[in-house]
């Protein structure tokens, strides 16, 4: 029950965002949002795309989520990421073009070329800023932002073209260590807090062990191109360097093993990790994001202790009470369905020992989403609750369903639309 009451609240999202002109009011109509793929109508898009794609809507519902993104133009080159502007529109047009021949081609040929010059200047910046011995900014690398969510894109798009080469070949210097002030640092340290900007909070940086916005989403890359059969000099190596990274600071919760969201330039010197309590564990920071990374870089390499250690590793933070009451909403980014979510696809690839134990852990975490004897429109209306997050893709209703869908129904995503989280 708890799987089909799950994916009528998809259902009943999908047809609360049915049209543009029509949908509840919220972030996504802000014209502020049109082109971010978090909170606007092309992360929108990707519901009705999927759900087109899975033959469980139509067509048009996405069609007109995109006309509606694309009323005025798109922003491309610097002030642009994967998650704003030309390559967020890129990605959701792939995903439809994926199931669509001809339709969209030139647009996304258009945008193609487009991120290819971006992808072009960004590595020649980094490896530039690498020469000269400086630390660098999250946005340089970062998959909502950086190098590894464009390596993302053009993995999918094209695995054996230029840019997946390049980008890998960045990802691998970035695994070499830095030094600064006199002390030895992981490649990925950066200057300033985990928003990018200068914090007293964390003097002389941290480094960043996040999928969104760390280390995990440089290591998901890696492994992602790997099991595709797509290496470059240093990669092994590389995935090996982040992996010891991530053992080093990894911590017994006494349920199974965790992951802080960073290490400070304090824990860096004293070896030791600060007290904290239970975190939640989401996809953008934290053990089930990283649990993912950790189990497809162990596939990569073909390392079956550490394939089941990250396994069992979710299935301890998905069962544990404390860190699940750490989790407070049901969104994609930090929340239940995106946790229902990365546990579908972690069970997809998962070894024989742990694979009962993950699909076990799923039903609660719909169950949380979509209460037992909640109507699916009020499931669906409570999901577009908080009037900061709204409609969007990210934290609100459309990432919510989407997030449902592949748990619901036992089957992995039929767009990709999951590919820009570099989950899979």
């Amino acid at each position: 029950m708890t799987h089909s009451l799950a994916l009528k609240v998809a259902d009943a999202v999908a047809d609360l965002l049915a049209d543009p002109a029509t949908a509840p009011p919220g972030p996504a109509a802000a014209p502020s949002n049109r082109q971010h793929l978090a909170y606007g109508p092309t992360g929108i898009a990707l519901l009705h795309i999927e759900r087109a794609a899975a033959g469980l809507g139509s067509w048009q519902r996405a069609h007109d989520w995109l006309a509606a993104a694309v009323r005025s133009p798109f922003t491309s080159g610097p002030d642009s990421h994967p998650f704003y502007g030309a390559p967020a529109l890129a990605h959701a047009l792939a995903c439809a073009a994926d199931h669509l021949p001809g339709a969209y081609q030139r647009a996304r040929d258009t945008l193609d070329r487009q991120m290819a010059a971006d992808v072009r200047r960004r590595l020649a910046a980094a490896h530039h800023r690498i020469d000269a011995g400086r630390l660098p900014e999250i946005t340089e690398f970062d998959t909502i932002r950086g190098l590894a969510g464009y390596g993302a894109y053009f993995l999918r798009r094209d695995p054996a073209g230029a840019e997946v080469g390049a980008i890998l070949d960045y990802c691998v210097r970035l695994t070499e260590p830095a030094a600064h002030d006199g002390e030895a640092l992981p490649g990925w340290w950066t200057p300033t807090g985990p928003s990018g900007r200068p914090d007293g909070r964390f003097p002389g940086g941290h480094a960043n062990s996040g999928v969104a916005h760390g280390a995990g989403g440089v290591l998901a890359m890696l492994a992602l191109a790997a099991r595709r059969g797509i290496t470059v000099v240093g990669h092994r190596e590389a995935l090996r360097v982040i992996l010891a990274w991530l053992d080093r600071w990894q911590e017994e919760t006494g349920r199974g093993l965790a992951w802080p969201y960073w290490v400070t330039r304090d824990e860096l010197r004293t070896g030791r990790l600060a007290p904290s309590g239970p975190r939640r564990p989401s996809w953008c920071y934290g053990t089930a994001g990283l649990a993912r990374a950790r189990q497809l870089a162990a596939l990569a390499l073909g390392d079956t202790d550490r394939q089941i250690e990250a396994e069992t590793a979710l299935v301890a933070a998905l069962t544990d009470p404390a860190q699940l009451r750490a989790t407070t909403d049901n969104g994609l980014c930090h929340g239940f369905a995106g946790l229902a979510h990365v546990a579908a696809r972690t069970a997809n690839d998962a070894h024989p020992s742990t694979v009962g134990q993950l699909r076990a852990a799923i039903p609660p975490l719909l169950a949380t989403v979509c209460p037992p004897g909640t109507g699916p429109e009020d499931a669906a209306m409570a999901a577009n609750r908080d009037d900061e997050v709204g409609l969007g893709f990210l934290d609100g209703a459309a990432g919510i369903a989407l997030g449902l869908l592949a748990p619901a129904t036992a089957t992995p995503p039929r767009s990709a639309w999951d590919a820009c989280l570099l989950i899979a």
